[in-house]
Parts: structure tokens; sequence; C-alpha cells
């Protein structure tokens, strides 16, 4: 078997786009992947093609030497661009390779070690009573683990200051109406300083908090081993990491407790296997991030399947974010659905997905940009 083609597709999906990559072959079988890039599609696309000379003709079933040759056959390697143009192909391959041996994606990762796939929730409106009553709504419907809604989410205009103080209280509040047994945690999106994500963490009762999601930006270890030293609430990091080097120095000096790996951005299941296997040895849980579409949703449900040390993987097709739309039937006929709070883990041949290929072809990209947000002085701050 060889790769004939492959086809890259920027389809806008409810409220913004998604990357979708066909890779073909000369026996028909064809596999679908996804990239992780959100606002930067164009680049990825420009990358795939420039990956595409290099994979057609090769054999498909090759994953682990594809992933090399794309990662080591330039001299500026990596980068979050490339990084998400070889996690689609890679998620394509193991599609293809699971279709043509007829077993599902799990299989050639291992092996099953679970049924289902518990997931975590996000509450969708700012913090105040009716945020609190989504996550009960959400806990009738059957979580137990829910991430809580950051002050200031949505506006463009941010300053961090005027917001901590704001979901500390309301996290404080919903901790004593949800009561202990639900995990709790809050997505900072890394819009925070030290002092400003040490001040949210003392602004609320020990124990109030089980994870803090990217307080802070990445770039540096060092401001996150800093920012331990003054909380003790479990970490949460990583999905925008684009290899498993940049999980390294997080891995190995036990900065963090949850590693949120994304398969469409890290090298695709190929990589975040790596990162599993590594993390395990530290006692670092999987939580990956999944905030795409369902091709990321498949290949993620396989992989958190397949891999010992997982906690929970996000989901945002829950009761709370209807709106969201990423998971259009139209566009997915098959795909992973939620039953309560889990993913069903497929035991369909490769990822277990269908594509509307005929519709996403009549598609045109829309332009997305995330909001570039400032502070009241006219400095730029971070979204």
């Amino acid at each position: 078997m060889k790769i004939t083609a492959i086809h890259a597709f920027p389809v806008w999906v409810g409220i913004r786009n998604q990357l979708l990559v066909k890779i073909e072959t000369d026996e028909g079988i064809f596999g679908w992947g996804e990239s992780g890039l959100t606002g930067r599609e164009k680049a990825v696309v420009g990358a795939l093609e420039h990956f595409a000379e290099i994979i057609i003709g090769m054999d498909p079933f090759n994953i682990g030497g594809i992933w090399q040759k794309l990662y080591r056959s330039q001299y500026f390697e990596g980068g979050r661009v490339l990084a998400a143009a070889q996690s689609a192909i890679d998620i394509a391959l193991y599609d293809i390779k699971g279709k043509a041996l007829g077993v599902p994606v799990y299989e050639l990762l291992g092996g099953k070690q679970r049924d289902r796939i518990p997931t975590f929730a996000t509450t969708s409106g700012e913090p105040g009573e009716s945020m609190i009553e989504q996550a009960q709504m959400l806990m009738e419907a059957g979580w137990t683990a829910m991430r809580l809604s950051p002050s200031g989410h949505e506006e463009t205009i941010y300053e961090p200051r005027e917001h901590i103080a704001t979901t500390a209280k309301w996290c404080t509040k919903a901790r004593e109406a949800l009561g202990d047994e639900v995990v709790l945690g809050v997505d900072y999106h890394h819009r925070l300083s030290v002092a400003e994500a040490a001040s949210f963490c003392q602004k609320m009762p020990r124990g109030t908090l089980d994870f803090l999601e990217e307080p802070i930006r990445d770039e540096a270890p060092e401001a996150y081993e800093a920012l331990r030293r003054m909380t003790d609430i479990p970490f949460a990091i990583g999905e925008e990491f684009a290899s498993k080097w940049q999980f390294l120095p997080y891995i190995e000096r036990d900065i963090h407790q949850f590693n949120r790996i994304d398969v469409c951005n890290v090298g695709g299941l190929t990589e975040s296997m790596k990162v599993a296997g590594w993390s395990e040895a530290h006692y670092v849980d999987m939580m990956p991030h999944n905030p795409l579409g369902p091709i990321c949703t498949a290949a993620t449900v396989h992989f958190a399947a397949a891999v010992s040390n997982f906690s929970w993987l996000e989901t945002r097709s829950s009761p709370a974010e209807t709106h969201l739309g990423f998971d259009n039937s139209e566009f997915f006929p098959v795909q992973p659905r939620l039953k309560r709070a889990c993913y069903q883990v497929s035991d369909a041949p490769g990822l277990g997905v269908e594509v509307n290929e005929e519709l996403v072809r009549k598609q045109e990209f829309k332009f997305w940009q995330a909001p570039l947000l400032s502070r009241r002085d006219g400095s730029v701050t971070n979204w």
C-alpha cells in the first residue's frame, strides 16, 4: 500500500474552523486526521503541502518512520505549525492502518484498558448564580468533574486584578453549593502573572479547587516552580505543547499533576503515547485537551482507552455548551457520542468516525481570530 494524496480542508463547523486532513492510498483505503492550531489553519495547510512532497509514495503502515522522517528531515524542525500538521498526518495514518487491519486504533496503541472514557465539562456562564445552576445541571446529567467559568472570559478589555477576586468568590460559593465530592477546576488560559495567580489561589479556602489550569504562560518552567511554592492546588498544563521535549521539564521537575496533552498539537498519537509513558513514571495523569471536532475526540478517546494514567477527557459537547456546535452531525454522521458523562470506546476499525466529504468540500474558509485582549491602559495582554 502507498500514500497517493493528502487533502486539507479548513472547514467552518459551529463557531469556528476545524482543519480536517484526509490521506488517500492506492488501495482505496483512506484516513482522517485533524490539526489543532486553531486560528492559524492556513499556515498548517502550507506545512501539509510541504509534507505531502515527502510522504506521497510511502507505506502508510510505517507510522513511526514517517513521524521521524517529517520531524528530522529539515533543519528547522518542530514548532507549533509543523507539529500541528504532523499531528493530523499521524492520526490519519492510524485511521488507515486500523481500517486496513480491521481493528480499532486502540489496538494499535497496546489494547484497551477501559471501556468508557470519563469526561469533564465546562460551564459557559459568567461566575454567578447561573454558573452554579449550570454546574448543578451537569451533576444531574452525570458529571462528577467540571471546569468553572472565570470572570471576564468573554470581554475584550481584561484586567486580571479586577477578575480574580470575583472568580475566587464564586468558586468558593460553587464548592459550598456543589459539595466536596465533585471535582472542580478553573482554566485561566495563561492570562495571569505569577503574583496574580498566587493571589487568586490565596483568596479561596484550601480544598476549593482540585485543579488550576494554565494560570500563567508556559515558556519558563521556573515561573511555574515559583507559583508552586505559593500554592498547593494541582496544576493542569500543556495543551499548547508541540513535542515531548516541551513536556520534559514539567514532568521531570514534578511541577504539575495533570498533562493537558492535545493529540492534534503535540505530534499525533505517536508522540502522545511517549508523553504518557514518561508521565506515568512520574505519576502525572493525562487530562487531554479536546476543544476541536469529532476527529480529535475520536483519536483522543482511543488514546485515553490505551493508557493507564488517565483522569478525564475534556468535552465541549455537554448540555452547558451546545451553542458551540463542534460536533455537527451533518459534517460527522458517525462520531463519538456522550452517554451521560462518558464516551464509549468504539470497536469500529480505525478511528470510528465518518466525514460527509461532499458537504466538507462545499465549504469555504472563514477567517477567525481569537479576541485581541488589551488592558485599560492600551497594552496587550494574553487571550
